[in-house]
């Protein structure tokens, strides 16, 4: 079927339309809910696109009538008259329908003065924006443009531009837009200028507005202009755009200098998007001598976003994007040269764009200091995240100011300058501050530097990780830059001296030692995650190993796995799994000295934790460990594995939550998977098939293990389980199955078999349908099912219909309660009973 086929009205809802507009209408039902009704205009959009033709009215004219009952009412609900200019513009947005509710005379009783426009209901905000909505749907073709132009709407919405109500406000905004672009169009003949442009007349009112807004003294006006240029100059890039703007550049350029405007962050937004547009690629140099303007004359905080923005254009004149580079890194430099008196190291800045002492200014002013230096940090970490950056960036001088701020907020840098005394009182213990310098280091770890800065910037970490006085949000990011920092150089050679390197990771395993016994549950949490990070970039490295081997942090990460709090449970667990490749996975011939720890001794916890934790954090970790192990075959010899995933099979069937569940059955895939490769059947890319291997070995063998692990008794169960989830994972194992077993048409197992197991499959197959529905799973005792026998399994694959089973496992749970004729119903049961809503009020 077509999607336009799917989206068609069916016959019940048509027979449900009625009376739900009916119920609607009714001022003595109870209001709908306005979920449902936003879910009921949502389907009308989908009918409108299946069918755009007049059609839908004609076949439900309870719509027309829905139309007009509520606008006969004397005080009609607001969400309910919202609702009704919202669906009259949808269904209007039809050119053909648009004509059939003129005819009726209902589109000015909407939209026009004689609708809500002069009525008590208009004081509603969501009137208001039903109204405007349902203009924005509607105007999609000249005639109703025609309408909303001629008959007084335009001017509604050039008063609505300034509504108490943002939404309303943005939403009128973003109207005059559309009306505009739809009423230009593509045919425009661009002139050389704007007084010799002939704009289509609709057009010419909305230009004729932003002209004399932007010439009024009303600095909301002028706001609500500039705000509207922004919004066209950010969705149309049409060359119209570049003769509207040269018809007012001289206007807005003034306002840069206007203090009585007050729209200098406005005019940020507008030349940046104005920027990104092509048509003002080639302006013979006026566009950007306005942008070069604006970053010397907006204040630091105005001009950042700007500067931003421009740095990462590709097509922007390399003079423009100097200055923006500079404009971005003045705080920055300000706080190198506040800090070093002369300077130790090169600052950021040969020159300034605009007058230094603004940025000095508001950085010694406690209001002003911290976000200043928030919006810059942030920015700079906007910028290094940008993979081909069209500028390059000072990396060194940068590491050393964000180093440099750090210290600020630790009190651990003595100034040598008044400016760098006031900035450091201002910033010890500024929180916001250190997470942003924190951010912005983090990243800057993949940028070469020398061994000065990296042993101050290892300095500083250490610093925040041991002192009492950081916050667990700022120990996070401190552990989060320190991990980027250990893994982003290179052979773990942080210092052409290795002893350095070995001192390094040694303290940051003293500093992780001390954190892992911390009272608070988020620190301990975090430092186990720090951990995990670490072990799983550089567990390669012999330097890290020893030194955490040497180090009581593996004893303490196993102490954490009795923790009280479920969420360090967790993490001990996946850092316990992790530490598992180092201590015998890794090297299982030459264990370290001192190394207590074995295999059986862990397996043998987390399996414990598995079966008795009573939180599920803790026992989906465990999931994911032995998950992990088995994916880089960590478990063993054959008969080990099997035994391994016999028990965690075992274990996890019983187990109340889904993810875990979900966990094991991703075990059992990748098990099965290894299996196949193991006995070299074809579905392993890199187990070529040996000709010595027949058939019913390499289709036996792998079933008979299978069944001794009781993968089939799981895999069943798991097909009834109550979480949708459980059950599509394991039909899409058993589909995975049978495709193996079964694809040939000769093995040692194609008889009719044994009836007893014929009996018991076909008493499976039953209770499989009913799906989740089955109280009480059936075993093998006393209905014939034995899920370890072979013959009895590979008759269960062939005879059960997996694939129907995976359609209805695949169908959206919700499918029925999410359809059109499921809204109508929960509708009229929120509004009253059928019975109530029969007779009809028209």
């Amino acid at each position: 079927m077509s999607p336009r086929g799917r989206r068609a009205m069916s016959r019940a809802c048509a027979r449900l339309l009625p009376r739900v507009c009916a119920a609607l209408a009714d001022p003595r039902q109870p209001g709908s809910d306005d979920t449902c009704l936003e879910k009921m205009l949502d389907w009308f959009r989908e009918l409108r696109e299946a069918e755009p033709t007049v059609k839908l009215l004609r076949d439900n004219p309870c719509l027309t009538e829905f139309f007009t009952a509520v606008l006969a009412l004397p005080e009609p609900e607001p969400n309910v008259l919202s609702f009704t200019l919202r669906l009259a513009g949808i269904v209007a947005a039809v050119e053909d329908s648009f004509m059939h509710l003129q005819q009726l005379e209902l589109l000015a009783r909407l939209f026009g003065e004689d609708g809500p426009l002069n009525s008590a209901a208009w004081e509603d905000a969501s009137v208001r924006s039903g109204w405007v909505e349902g203009v924005h749907s509607m105007v999609q073709h000249q005639s109703a443009l025609h309408f909303i132009c001629s008959g007084g709407g335009i001017d509604v919405i050039f008063t609505l531009q300034g509504d108490p109500s943002l939404f309303v406000a943005s939403a009128a905004c973003r109207l005059l837009v559309h009306l505009l672009t739809l009423s230009v169009g593509s045919e425009l003949t661009v002139p050389l200028n704007a007084k010799d442009c002939d704009w289509p007349a609709c057009a010419h009112m909305i230009i004729r507005h932003i002209e004399e807004s932007l010439q009024s003294s009303s600095a909301s006006h002028i706001k609500q202009s500039l705000k509207l240029l922004t919004s066209l100059f950010g969705s149309c890039q049409a060359p119209w755009t570049k003769v509207l703007w040269l018809g007012m550049a001289k206007q807005v350029e003034s306002f840069l200098t206007e203090d009585s405007v007050q729209a200098q962050h406005i005019l940020a937004d507008l030349l940046l998007n104005m920027a990104r547009s092509p048509v003002f690629h080639d302006t013979e140099g006026s566009f950007w001598a306005l942008v070069t303007s604006a970053l010397e004359h907006l204040t630091p905080v105005q001009s950042s976003p700007l500067a931003v923005g421009i740095l990462r254009l590709h097509r922007c004149p390399q003079v423009v994007r100097i200055k923006a580079l500079t404009v971005l890194l003045q705080p920055m430099d300000c706080i190198l040269r506040a800090a070093f008196q002369p300077l130790e190291y090169a600052g950021l800045l040969d020159e300034s764009v605009s007058d230094p002492s603004a940025v000095e200014s508001l950085l010694s002013s406690k209001s002003s200091c911290a976000s200043l230096l928030c919006q810059t940090l942030a920015h700079l970490e906007e910028l290094l995240s940008v993979v081909f950056l069209p500028v390059n960036l000072p990396y060194a001088s940068l590491l050393r100011s964000v180093v440099t701020i750090l210290q600020f907020c630790n009190g651990l840098l003595i100034p040598a300058s008044p400016l760098g005394s006031k900035i450091s009182q201002i910033l010890v213990g500024c929180f916001r501050v250190q997470k942003s310098a924190l951010d912005a280091l983090a990243a800057l770890s993949d940028r070469k530097c020398s061994d000065t800065v990296v042993g101050s910037l290892f300095d500083v970490l250490l610093a925040y990780l041991e002192s009492p006085n950081t916050t667990p949000t700022v120990l996070k990011k401190s552990f989060k830059a320190m991990s980027k920092w250990l893994m982003s150089l290179p052979g773990m050679s942080f210092f052409k001296n290795q002893q350095q390197t070995e001192k390094t990771l040694q303290d940051v395993f003293l500093v992780l030692q001390k954190r892992l016994c911390s009272p608070c549950w988020e620190v301990r949490d975090s430092s186990l995650e720090f951990l995990t990070n670490l072990i799983r970039n550089l567990r390669d490295h012999d330097e890290f190993r020893q030194s955490l081997l040497s180090s009581e942090v593996p004893k303490l990460t196993e102490n954490l796995l009795e923790d009280p709090e479920s969420y360090v449970r967790a993490s001990a667990v996946t850092a316990m799994g992790h530490l598992a490749f180092i201590t015998y996975f890794f090297v299982p011939e030459s264990p370290v000295a001192g190394n207590q720890y074995n295999k059986e001794k862990t397996v043998a916890k987390l399996q414990e934790i598995l079966s008795t934790d009573p939180e599920g954090f803790p026992r989906r970790a465990v999931m994911n460990v032995f998950t992990m192990w088995l994916k880089e075959s960590c478990t063993g010899q054959l008969e080990e594995t099997e035994q391994f995933v016999s028990t965690v099979v075992q274990t996890t069937a019983h187990d109340l939550d889904w993810e875990v569940k979900l966990g094991c059955l991703e075990l059992v895939q990748i098990f099965c998977n290894h299996m196949f490769c193991r006995f070299g059947l074809p579905e392993c890319p890199y187990a070529p098939i040996s000709s010595a291997v027949t058939s019913s070995i390499c289709q036996n063998e792998p079933l008979q293990i299978f069944c001794r692990a009781n993968l089939f008794s799981f895999l069943f169960r798991s097909l009834c389980d109550c979480d949708k989830p459980v059950g599509q994972k394991a039909c899409d194992i058993l589909l995975a199955l049978k495709s193996h077993f079964c694809q040939s048409s000769t093995t040692d197992l194609q008889g009719p078999g044994d009836l007893s197991a014929g009996h018991g499959v076909h008493w499976l197959q039953g209770t499989l349908r009913q799906g989740s529905l089955v109280q009480n799973f059936p075993t093998d005792d006393g209905n014939g099912v034995d899920f370890q026998d072979p013959e009895s399994m590979m008759l269960a694959l062939r005879t059960i219909d997996l694939v129907e089973l995976h359609n209805d496992l695949n169908k959206c749970s919700d499918y029925v309660e999410k359809s059109p004729q499921s809204l109508l119903e929960d509708i009229l049961a929120t509004v009253g009973t059928a019975e109530e809503n029969e007779a009809d009020c028209y």
